[in-house]
Protein backbone atom coordinates (compact mmCIF):
# COMPACT_ATOMS: atom_id res chain seq x y z
CA UNK A 1 0.00 0.00 0.00
CA UNK A 2 1.08 3.77 -0.74
CA UNK A 3 -0.24 5.23 2.30
CA UNK A 4 -1.77 3.86 5.38
CA UNK A 5 -4.57 5.20 7.15
CA UNK A 6 -3.27 5.67 10.50
CA UNK A 7 -4.75 8.46 12.49
CA UNK A 8 -8.07 8.26 10.26
CA UNK A 9 -11.50 7.17 10.54
CA UNK A 10 -13.28 5.59 8.12
CA UNK A 11 -17.69 4.79 8.48
CA UNK A 12 -18.47 1.36 6.59
CA UNK A 13 -22.24 1.05 6.13
CA UNK A 14 -23.49 -2.71 5.66
CA UNK A 15 -20.63 -3.58 7.52
CA UNK A 16 -22.35 -6.81 9.50
CA UNK A 17 -21.26 -9.07 6.09
CA UNK A 18 -19.97 -9.51 3.11
CA UNK A 19 -18.17 -6.88 1.28
CA UNK A 20 -18.39 -4.25 3.67
CA UNK A 21 -17.46 -6.92 6.79
CA UNK A 22 -14.67 -7.54 4.41
CA UNK A 23 -13.53 -3.53 3.93
CA UNK A 24 -13.90 -2.91 7.71
CA UNK A 25 -11.24 -5.52 8.66
CA UNK A 26 -9.14 -4.68 5.26
CA UNK A 27 -9.12 -0.62 6.56
CA UNK A 28 -8.76 -1.77 10.05
CA UNK A 29 -5.55 -3.60 8.58
CA UNK A 30 -4.39 -0.47 7.15
CA UNK A 31 -4.39 1.75 10.57
CA UNK A 32 -8.13 3.26 10.67
CA UNK A 33 -10.32 3.22 13.06
CA UNK A 34 -13.75 1.96 11.74
CA UNK A 35 -17.35 2.91 12.53
CA UNK A 36 -19.75 -0.36 11.63
CA UNK A 37 -23.10 0.51 10.39
CA UNK A 38 -26.21 -2.21 9.85
CA UNK A 39 -28.96 -3.25 11.50
CA UNK A 40 -27.53 -6.64 12.99
CA UNK A 41 -26.23 -5.90 16.16
CA UNK A 42 -24.71 -9.08 17.25
CA UNK A 43 -22.83 -9.34 13.97
CA UNK A 44 -21.06 -5.65 14.20
CA UNK A 45 -20.31 -6.81 17.76
CA UNK A 46 -18.46 -10.17 16.63
CA UNK A 47 -16.77 -7.84 14.10
CA UNK A 48 -15.66 -5.33 16.16
CA UNK A 49 -14.25 -8.09 18.75
CA UNK A 50 -12.12 -9.52 15.55
CA UNK A 51 -11.23 -5.67 14.87
CA UNK A 52 -10.20 -4.30 18.44
CA UNK A 53 -12.81 -2.96 20.46
CA UNK A 54 -10.59 0.47 21.02
CA UNK A 55 -10.57 1.13 17.41
CA UNK A 56 -13.99 -0.28 16.03
CA UNK A 57 -17.35 1.46 17.35
CA UNK A 58 -20.74 -0.21 16.60
CA UNK A 59 -23.65 1.86 15.03
CA UNK A 60 -26.70 -0.07 14.93
CA UNK A 61 -28.27 1.91 11.81
CA UNK A 62 -30.97 1.86 8.76
CA UNK A 63 -29.53 4.12 6.93
CA UNK A 64 -32.82 4.28 4.62
CA UNK A 65 -34.14 6.72 7.53
CA UNK A 66 -32.45 9.64 7.16
CA UNK A 67 -32.03 10.50 10.68
CA UNK A 68 -30.81 7.44 11.50
CA UNK A 69 -28.02 7.77 8.65
CA UNK A 70 -27.34 11.10 9.95
CA UNK A 71 -26.99 10.02 13.18
CA UNK A 72 -24.83 7.55 12.27
CA UNK A 73 -22.19 10.05 10.99
CA UNK A 74 -22.33 11.82 13.43
CA UNK A 75 -21.85 9.30 16.09
CA UNK A 76 -18.69 8.75 14.59
CA UNK A 77 -17.06 12.05 14.22
CA UNK A 78 -18.30 12.21 18.37
CA UNK A 79 -16.64 9.14 19.22
CA UNK A 80 -13.52 9.34 17.04
CA UNK A 81 -13.56 12.72 16.38
CA UNK A 82 -13.44 13.07 12.82
CA UNK A 83 -14.19 11.13 9.21
CA UNK A 84 -11.95 10.92 6.56
CA UNK A 85 -12.76 7.59 5.08
CA UNK A 86 -17.10 6.95 4.01
CA UNK A 87 -17.64 3.66 2.23
CA UNK A 88 -21.49 3.29 1.19
CA UNK A 89 -21.46 -0.26 0.99
CA UNK A 90 -25.27 -0.93 1.93
CA UNK A 91 -27.68 -2.72 -0.33
CA UNK A 92 -29.95 -5.16 -1.54
CA UNK A 93 -30.02 -6.47 -4.93
CA UNK A 94 -33.80 -7.48 -5.47
CA UNK A 95 -34.01 -9.47 -9.16
CA UNK A 96 -36.89 -10.01 -11.30
CA UNK A 97 -38.91 -8.86 -14.53
CA UNK A 98 -41.17 -5.60 -14.29
CA UNK A 99 -44.23 -7.63 -15.63
CA UNK A 100 -46.19 -8.50 -12.39
CA UNK A 101 -42.94 -7.31 -10.01
CA UNK A 102 -43.72 -6.97 -6.11
CA UNK A 103 -44.00 -3.12 -6.24
CA UNK A 104 -42.71 -3.56 -2.27
CA UNK A 105 -39.12 -4.83 -3.95
CA UNK A 106 -38.28 -1.54 -6.30
CA UNK A 107 -39.25 0.60 -3.10
CA UNK A 108 -36.61 -1.33 -0.99
CA UNK A 109 -33.95 -1.01 -3.92
CA UNK A 110 -34.75 2.56 -4.40
CA UNK A 111 -34.50 3.17 -0.31
CA UNK A 112 -31.52 1.44 0.56
CA UNK A 113 -29.20 1.59 -2.51
CA UNK A 114 -30.24 4.71 -3.49
CA UNK A 115 -31.49 7.34 -0.72
CA UNK A 116 -29.82 5.61 2.00
CA UNK A 117 -26.48 6.35 -0.17
CA UNK A 118 -27.91 9.66 -0.47
CA UNK A 119 -28.49 10.50 2.83
CA UNK A 120 -25.49 8.83 4.28
CA UNK A 121 -23.10 10.63 1.32
CA UNK A 122 -25.27 14.32 2.39
CA UNK A 123 -24.19 13.33 6.46
CA UNK A 124 -21.14 12.86 6.25
CA UNK A 125 -19.64 15.24 3.34
CA UNK A 126 -18.85 18.25 5.75
CA UNK A 127 -17.01 16.18 7.61
CA UNK A 128 -14.91 14.47 4.62
CA UNK A 129 -14.63 17.87 3.37
CA UNK A 130 -12.63 19.26 6.76
CA UNK A 131 -10.53 16.08 6.86
CA UNK A 132 -9.12 16.94 3.31
CA UNK A 133 -8.26 19.91 4.99
CA UNK A 134 -6.89 19.21 8.21
CA UNK A 135 -6.56 15.91 8.49
CA UNK A 136 -2.84 13.23 8.75
CA UNK A 137 -3.20 12.75 5.12
CA UNK A 138 -4.92 16.15 3.47
CA UNK A 139 -7.08 13.80 1.56
CA UNK A 140 -10.33 12.11 2.42
CA UNK A 141 -12.39 9.32 0.59
CA UNK A 142 -16.03 8.57 -0.31
CA UNK A 143 -16.18 4.94 -2.23
CA UNK A 144 -19.35 4.26 -3.13
CA UNK A 145 -20.00 0.14 -3.86
CA UNK A 146 -22.28 -0.19 -6.82
CA UNK A 147 -22.35 -2.89 -9.46
CA UNK A 148 -21.64 -4.58 -13.02
CA UNK A 149 -25.70 -3.89 -12.97
CA UNK A 150 -24.55 0.51 -12.83
CA UNK A 151 -22.97 0.01 -16.24
CA UNK A 152 -24.92 -2.70 -18.26
CA UNK A 153 -28.98 -3.33 -18.00
CA UNK A 154 -30.08 -6.56 -17.87
CA UNK A 155 -33.32 -8.16 -18.93
CA UNK A 156 -34.84 -8.89 -14.95
CA UNK A 157 -32.76 -6.67 -13.65
CA UNK A 158 -34.40 -3.20 -14.56
CA UNK A 159 -35.10 -1.57 -11.00
CA UNK A 160 -31.52 -2.81 -9.64
CA UNK A 161 -29.94 -1.60 -12.58
CA UNK A 162 -31.68 1.74 -12.35
CA UNK A 163 -30.55 2.47 -8.64
CA UNK A 164 -26.91 1.40 -10.08
CA UNK A 165 -26.67 3.55 -12.53
CA UNK A 166 -27.98 6.61 -9.98
CA UNK A 167 -25.45 5.75 -7.98
CA UNK A 168 -22.49 6.73 -10.73
CA UNK A 169 -24.19 9.29 -11.77
CA UNK A 170 -24.04 10.77 -8.77
CA UNK A 171 -20.59 9.51 -7.80
CA UNK A 172 -19.39 11.43 -10.69
CA UNK A 173 -21.56 14.07 -10.28
CA UNK A 174 -20.30 14.90 -6.70
CA UNK A 175 -16.41 13.90 -7.71
CA UNK A 176 -16.82 16.76 -10.08
CA UNK A 177 -17.93 19.42 -7.38
CA UNK A 178 -15.30 18.22 -4.72
CA UNK A 179 -12.65 16.62 -6.27
CA UNK A 180 -10.44 20.04 -6.56
CA UNK A 181 -10.52 20.09 -2.73
CA UNK A 182 -8.97 16.66 -2.20
CA UNK A 183 -11.88 14.51 -1.45
CA UNK A 184 -11.82 11.90 -3.62
CA UNK A 185 -15.20 10.21 -4.69
CA UNK A 186 -14.99 6.47 -6.17
CA UNK A 187 -16.89 4.02 -7.71
CA UNK A 188 -16.53 0.07 -7.01
CA UNK A 189 -18.53 -2.05 -9.29
CA UNK A 190 -18.37 -5.85 -8.09
CA UNK A 191 -19.85 -8.84 -10.81
CA UNK A 192 -20.49 -11.90 -9.25
CA UNK A 193 -19.43 -12.21 -5.54
CA UNK A 194 -19.70 -14.78 -2.70
CA UNK A 195 -21.89 -12.38 -0.43
CA UNK A 196 -25.37 -12.90 0.92
CA UNK A 197 -26.80 -10.47 -1.71
CA UNK A 198 -28.69 -13.16 -3.53
CA UNK A 199 -30.68 -14.39 -0.23
CA UNK A 200 -32.47 -11.94 -0.43
CA UNK A 201 -33.81 -13.64 -4.04
CA UNK A 202 -37.44 -15.11 -4.90
CA UNK A 203 -36.66 -18.55 -4.56
CA UNK A 204 -37.42 -18.70 -8.37
CA UNK A 205 -34.90 -15.87 -9.47
CA UNK A 206 -32.28 -17.19 -7.32
CA UNK A 207 -32.80 -20.43 -9.23
CA UNK A 208 -32.20 -18.75 -12.58
CA UNK A 209 -28.72 -16.64 -10.89
CA UNK A 210 -27.74 -19.92 -10.14
CA UNK A 211 -28.10 -21.25 -13.86
CA UNK A 212 -26.18 -18.47 -14.60
CA UNK A 213 -23.14 -18.19 -12.81
CA UNK A 214 -23.02 -22.48 -12.73
CA UNK A 215 -19.62 -22.14 -14.59
CA UNK A 216 -18.15 -19.04 -12.96
CA UNK A 217 -16.02 -19.43 -9.98
CA UNK A 218 -17.39 -16.44 -8.15
CA UNK A 219 -14.84 -13.39 -6.49
CA UNK A 220 -14.65 -13.39 -2.62
CA UNK A 221 -15.82 -10.40 -0.66
CA UNK A 222 -12.10 -9.77 0.10
CA UNK A 223 -11.02 -9.21 -3.55
CA UNK A 224 -13.45 -6.51 -3.50
CA UNK A 225 -12.06 -5.10 0.05
CA UNK A 226 -8.75 -5.20 -1.24
CA UNK A 227 -10.01 -2.91 -4.66
CA UNK A 228 -11.33 -0.44 -1.58
CA UNK A 229 -8.26 -0.72 0.51
CA UNK A 230 -6.23 -0.24 -2.77
CA UNK A 231 -8.53 3.31 -3.88
CA UNK A 232 -7.77 4.60 -0.24
CA UNK A 233 -4.16 4.01 0.09
CA UNK A 234 -3.20 5.92 -3.17
CA UNK A 235 -1.58 9.27 -2.27
CA UNK A 236 -2.93 12.47 -2.23
CA UNK A 237 -2.14 13.30 -6.16
CA UNK A 238 -3.97 10.28 -7.31
CA UNK A 239 -7.83 9.63 -7.08
CA UNK A 240 -9.27 6.41 -8.35
CA UNK A 241 -12.72 7.20 -9.90
CA UNK A 242 -13.93 3.56 -10.91
CA UNK A 243 -13.17 0.18 -10.30
CA UNK A 244 -14.88 -2.47 -12.38
CA UNK A 245 -14.21 -6.26 -11.31
CA UNK A 246 -15.83 -9.07 -12.56
CA UNK A 247 -14.40 -12.67 -11.77
CA UNK A 248 -12.28 -13.53 -15.10
CA UNK A 249 -14.88 -16.49 -16.22
CA UNK A 250 -17.93 -13.54 -16.08
CA UNK A 251 -18.31 -12.49 -19.79
CA UNK A 252 -21.31 -10.13 -18.97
Amino acid sequence: MADRLDGTVALVTGASSGIGEATALALAEQGARIALAARRTDRLAALAEKIGTDNALVITADITDEEQAKAAVERTVSAFGRLDTLVNNAGVMLLGPVENAPVWEWQQMVQLNLLGLLYTAHAALPHLLHAAGSGPRQVADMVNISSVAGRVARQGSGVYNATKFGVGAFSESLRQEVTRRHVRVSLVEPGATQTELTTHLRPEILERQRERFQDVERMLAEDISDAVAYIVTRPRRMSINEILVRPTEQDN
